[in-house]
Protein backbone atom coordinates (compact mmCIF):
# COMPACT_ATOMS: atom_id res chain seq x y z
CA UNK A 1 0.00 0.00 0.00
CA UNK A 2 1.52 3.15 -0.73
CA UNK A 3 2.87 5.46 2.14
CA UNK A 4 1.44 8.90 2.40
CA UNK A 5 3.17 10.84 4.78
CA UNK A 6 5.48 12.67 4.74
CA UNK A 7 5.01 13.47 0.86
CA UNK A 8 7.83 14.82 -1.61
CA UNK A 9 5.82 15.43 -4.60
CA UNK A 10 8.58 15.68 -7.49
CA UNK A 11 11.80 14.76 -5.55
CA UNK A 12 13.46 14.70 -2.24
CA UNK A 13 15.65 17.13 -3.19
CA UNK A 14 13.77 19.23 -5.66
CA UNK A 15 12.45 22.63 -5.78
CA UNK A 16 8.79 21.90 -4.33
CA UNK A 17 10.16 19.57 -1.70
CA UNK A 18 11.30 23.07 -0.15
CA UNK A 19 7.62 24.11 1.08
CA UNK A 20 7.65 21.35 3.53
CA UNK A 21 5.33 18.02 3.65
CA UNK A 22 1.86 17.57 3.63
CA UNK A 23 -0.23 18.71 6.53
CA UNK A 24 -0.82 16.39 9.64
CA UNK A 25 -4.35 15.63 11.17
CA UNK A 26 -3.38 18.11 13.40
CA UNK A 27 -3.46 20.53 10.90
CA UNK A 28 0.12 21.40 10.68
CA UNK A 29 2.67 20.56 8.27
CA UNK A 30 4.95 17.84 8.72
CA UNK A 31 8.27 18.70 8.17
CA UNK A 32 10.67 17.89 5.49
CA UNK A 33 12.59 14.34 5.77
CA UNK A 34 16.35 14.57 5.88
CA UNK A 35 17.31 12.10 2.67
CA UNK A 36 20.89 10.44 3.39
CA UNK A 37 22.43 9.84 -0.15
CA UNK A 38 25.04 6.33 1.07
CA UNK A 39 27.70 6.36 -1.04
CA UNK A 40 29.94 2.90 -1.56
CA UNK A 41 33.56 3.75 -2.70
CA UNK A 42 34.66 3.22 -5.96
CA UNK A 43 36.64 -0.04 -6.88
CA UNK A 44 40.40 -0.18 -5.67
CA UNK A 45 42.79 -3.35 -7.19
CA UNK A 46 41.58 -5.41 -4.35
CA UNK A 47 37.88 -5.52 -4.91
CA UNK A 48 35.92 -8.51 -4.85
CA UNK A 49 38.96 -10.60 -3.91
CA UNK A 50 40.26 -9.32 -0.52
CA UNK A 51 38.75 -8.26 2.62
CA UNK A 52 40.31 -4.82 3.07
CA UNK A 53 38.62 -4.10 6.32
CA UNK A 54 40.47 -0.95 7.65
CA UNK A 55 43.65 -1.10 6.56
CA UNK A 56 45.30 1.86 5.69
CA UNK A 57 46.98 2.78 2.04
CA UNK A 58 43.92 1.28 0.00
CA UNK A 59 43.38 3.75 -3.10
CA UNK A 60 41.47 3.89 -5.79
CA UNK A 61 42.27 2.36 -9.07
CA UNK A 62 41.56 4.00 -12.46
CA UNK A 63 38.19 2.42 -12.70
CA UNK A 64 37.21 3.89 -9.16
CA UNK A 65 38.31 7.18 -9.65
CA UNK A 66 36.30 6.90 -12.69
CA UNK A 67 33.34 5.89 -11.06
CA UNK A 68 33.70 8.62 -8.86
CA UNK A 69 34.00 11.41 -10.93
CA UNK A 70 30.49 9.44 -12.58
CA UNK A 71 28.66 9.61 -9.38
CA UNK A 72 29.35 12.98 -8.88
CA UNK A 73 28.05 14.11 -12.12
CA UNK A 74 24.75 12.00 -10.63
CA UNK A 75 24.53 13.69 -7.46
CA UNK A 76 25.54 17.14 -8.50
CA UNK A 77 22.53 16.99 -11.12
CA UNK A 78 20.69 17.16 -8.11
CA UNK A 79 22.14 20.83 -7.44
CA UNK A 80 21.12 22.38 -10.86
CA UNK A 81 18.30 24.44 -11.90
CA UNK A 82 15.66 25.50 -9.06
CA UNK A 83 16.54 22.13 -6.95
CA UNK A 84 18.13 22.40 -3.55
CA UNK A 85 21.54 19.78 -3.62
CA UNK A 86 22.87 18.21 -1.12
CA UNK A 87 24.16 20.84 1.81
CA UNK A 88 26.96 18.77 3.34
CA UNK A 89 29.12 15.57 2.25
CA UNK A 90 30.68 13.32 5.09
CA UNK A 91 33.01 10.12 4.29
CA UNK A 92 34.43 7.24 6.17
CA UNK A 93 37.99 8.02 6.93
CA UNK A 94 39.61 5.80 4.57
CA UNK A 95 41.52 6.85 1.43
CA UNK A 96 39.26 5.24 -0.46
CA UNK A 97 36.27 6.88 0.62
CA UNK A 98 37.97 9.96 0.67
CA UNK A 99 38.94 9.85 -2.54
CA UNK A 100 35.24 9.00 -3.48
CA UNK A 101 34.04 12.24 -2.02
CA UNK A 102 36.31 14.65 -3.43
CA UNK A 103 34.64 14.78 -6.78
CA UNK A 104 31.61 14.93 -5.00
CA UNK A 105 32.16 17.88 -2.42
CA UNK A 106 33.94 19.63 -5.77
CA UNK A 107 31.01 19.44 -7.81
CA UNK A 108 28.90 20.84 -4.92
CA UNK A 109 31.25 23.08 -4.02
CA UNK A 110 30.94 21.60 -0.58
CA UNK A 111 33.99 20.25 1.77
CA UNK A 112 34.85 16.72 2.81
CA UNK A 113 33.81 15.88 6.31
CA UNK A 114 35.44 12.99 8.03
CA UNK A 115 33.07 10.55 10.30
CA UNK A 116 33.94 7.51 11.94
CA UNK A 117 30.83 6.35 12.36
CA UNK A 118 31.13 5.53 8.51
CA UNK A 119 34.22 3.29 8.98
CA UNK A 120 34.00 -0.06 7.70
CA UNK A 121 33.05 -2.89 10.05
CA UNK A 122 36.26 -4.07 11.86
CA UNK A 123 37.58 -7.53 10.62
CA UNK A 124 40.30 -8.25 13.16
CA UNK A 125 42.42 -10.83 12.37
CA UNK A 126 40.48 -11.08 8.97
CA UNK A 127 41.50 -7.84 7.42
CA UNK A 128 44.07 -8.43 4.44
CA UNK A 129 43.03 -11.84 3.46
CA UNK A 130 41.71 -13.15 0.60
CA UNK A 131 37.90 -13.69 0.10
CA UNK A 132 39.02 -17.15 -1.46
CA UNK A 133 40.54 -18.30 1.47
CA UNK A 134 37.99 -16.77 4.06
CA UNK A 135 34.93 -18.55 1.62
CA UNK A 136 36.51 -21.95 2.99
CA UNK A 137 36.31 -21.18 6.53
CA UNK A 138 34.25 -22.89 9.09
CA UNK A 139 32.51 -19.50 10.17
CA UNK A 140 31.81 -18.37 6.58
CA UNK A 141 28.60 -20.08 6.52
CA UNK A 142 27.85 -18.43 9.98
CA UNK A 143 28.98 -14.91 8.06
CA UNK A 144 26.37 -15.29 5.00
CA UNK A 145 23.04 -17.03 6.65
CA UNK A 146 23.30 -15.39 10.60
CA UNK A 147 25.62 -12.78 10.78
CA UNK A 148 24.04 -11.07 13.77
CA UNK A 149 25.33 -13.84 15.92
CA UNK A 150 28.80 -13.66 14.23
CA UNK A 151 31.83 -11.52 15.69
CA UNK A 152 35.02 -11.04 13.61
CA UNK A 153 37.95 -12.86 15.53
CA UNK A 154 39.51 -9.49 17.26
CA UNK A 155 37.32 -7.39 15.59
CA UNK A 156 34.08 -5.98 15.55
CA UNK A 157 30.64 -8.14 15.34
CA UNK A 158 28.07 -7.52 12.52
CA UNK A 159 25.45 -5.97 15.37
CA UNK A 160 27.74 -3.85 16.48
CA UNK A 161 28.14 -2.37 13.22
CA UNK A 162 25.07 -1.58 12.34
CA UNK A 163 24.38 -0.11 15.55
CA UNK A 164 27.45 2.25 14.91
CA UNK A 165 26.26 3.07 11.43
CA UNK A 166 22.85 3.73 12.29
CA UNK A 167 23.76 5.59 15.23
CA UNK A 168 26.12 8.30 13.09
CA UNK A 169 23.44 8.85 10.40
CA UNK A 170 20.22 9.38 13.31
CA UNK A 171 23.46 11.83 14.48
CA UNK A 172 23.66 13.33 10.96
CA UNK A 173 20.06 13.43 10.19
CA UNK A 174 19.57 15.75 13.59
CA UNK A 175 22.56 17.98 12.00
CA UNK A 176 20.71 18.58 8.76
CA UNK A 177 16.90 18.50 9.44
CA UNK A 178 15.02 18.57 6.38
CA UNK A 179 18.42 18.74 4.48
CA UNK A 180 19.59 16.17 1.84
CA UNK A 181 23.58 14.90 2.67
CA UNK A 182 25.88 12.70 1.29
CA UNK A 183 27.93 9.64 3.41
CA UNK A 184 30.42 7.94 1.80
CA UNK A 185 30.56 4.71 3.35
CA UNK A 186 31.42 0.92 2.34
CA UNK A 187 28.88 -2.38 1.32
CA UNK A 188 28.40 -4.06 4.50
CA UNK A 189 27.64 -0.83 7.03
CA UNK A 190 25.33 0.66 4.02
CA UNK A 191 23.65 -2.29 3.45
CA UNK A 192 23.12 -2.25 7.09
CA UNK A 193 21.90 0.75 7.35
CA UNK A 194 19.57 -0.14 4.92
CA UNK A 195 18.14 -2.85 6.10
CA UNK A 196 17.81 -1.14 9.68
CA UNK A 197 15.47 1.41 7.67
CA UNK A 198 13.55 -1.22 5.97
CA UNK A 199 13.04 -3.18 8.90
CA UNK A 200 14.56 -6.01 8.17
CA UNK A 201 16.52 -8.39 10.20
CA UNK A 202 20.15 -8.22 10.16
CA UNK A 203 19.96 -11.68 9.25
CA UNK A 204 19.03 -10.77 5.90
CA UNK A 205 20.73 -8.08 5.01
CA UNK A 206 23.29 -10.40 2.81
CA UNK A 207 20.84 -10.37 0.19
CA UNK A 208 20.71 -6.59 -0.71
CA UNK A 209 23.65 -5.83 -3.18
CA UNK A 210 25.82 -2.25 -2.72
CA UNK A 211 27.62 -1.87 -5.90
CA UNK A 212 30.99 -0.06 -6.28
CA UNK A 213 29.81 4.10 -5.99
CA UNK A 214 26.47 3.04 -6.32
CA UNK A 215 23.59 5.52 -4.36
CA UNK A 216 21.80 4.04 -1.80
CA UNK A 217 18.67 6.99 -0.67
CA UNK A 218 17.09 6.67 2.88
CA UNK A 219 15.19 9.03 3.86
CA UNK A 220 14.31 9.86 7.70
CA UNK A 221 10.62 11.78 8.78
CA UNK A 222 8.87 12.57 11.79
CA UNK A 223 7.02 8.99 10.50
CA UNK A 224 10.39 6.62 10.76
CA UNK A 225 12.98 6.06 7.70
CA UNK A 226 12.15 5.39 4.04
CA UNK A 227 14.28 3.41 1.32
CA UNK A 228 13.99 5.73 -1.47
CA UNK A 229 16.65 3.55 -3.65
CA UNK A 230 19.24 0.75 -3.46
CA UNK A 231 22.10 0.30 -5.35
CA UNK A 232 21.31 2.45 -7.69
CA UNK A 233 23.25 3.85 -10.89
CA UNK A 234 20.76 6.01 -12.44
CA UNK A 235 19.18 9.29 -11.92
CA UNK A 236 18.56 10.30 -8.40
CA UNK A 237 16.19 13.66 -9.42
CA UNK A 238 13.26 11.67 -8.95
CA UNK A 239 13.67 10.71 -5.33
CA UNK A 240 10.45 10.46 -3.84
CA UNK A 241 8.54 9.32 -0.99
CA UNK A 242 4.80 7.77 -2.62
Amino acid sequence: MPMTTPKTPRSATGSRARSGGRASRSGRSAPRPTVVLLVRHGRTPTTGSVLPGRAPDLHLSDEGLAQAEAVAERIGALAEGDRTGPTAVYASPLERTFETAKPIARRLGLRVRSDRGLLECDFGSWTGQQLSVLAKKPEWNQVQRFPSGFRFPGGESFAEMQVRMTSALSRLVGLHPGETIVAVSHADPIKAAAAAAAGTHLDLFQRLVVSPCSVTALAYSEAGPYVLSINGTASLTELAIS
